[in-house]
């Protein structure tokens, strides 16, 4: 597969999570998306320290869909600035990546 990669999107709710992630495996930009209730971002925003529980949506795709990712969830999202962070998947399993691949097509 031709530059897969992971994206890290954090929402607000596992509502928010499920609507963005099945948005994008509709439209074919992700070939799966994983929800992961339950995380704790602590951050600085607009000058204030910030402490706010989150859930974490893992999307799998390709390097060539990342604009188009960016621009359904910033669609999507309740926040103003969306974590939106591929990182390259550098090696894996060739059946999973092979099924991404076709996922992807």
């Amino acid at each position: 597969m031709d530059d897969p990669v992971v994206v890290y999107v954090t929402a607000s709710s596992e509502e928010e999570a499920r609507c963005i992630g099945k948005k994008l495996v509709e439209e074919g930009f992700a070939a799966c998306a994983n929800i992961v209730p339950n995380i704790r971002s602590i951050y600085i925003w607009k000058g204030e320290l910030c402490d706010d529980g989150e859930v974490l949506l893992i999307i799998k795709s390709r390097k060539i869909h990342i604009d188009k990712i960016v621009k359904r969830v910033k669609d999507l999202h309740s926040y103003q600035v969306p974590e939106v962070i591929a990182l390259p998947i550098i090696q894996g399993s060739e059946d999973y990546l092979s099924w991404m691949e076709e996922s992807l097509s």
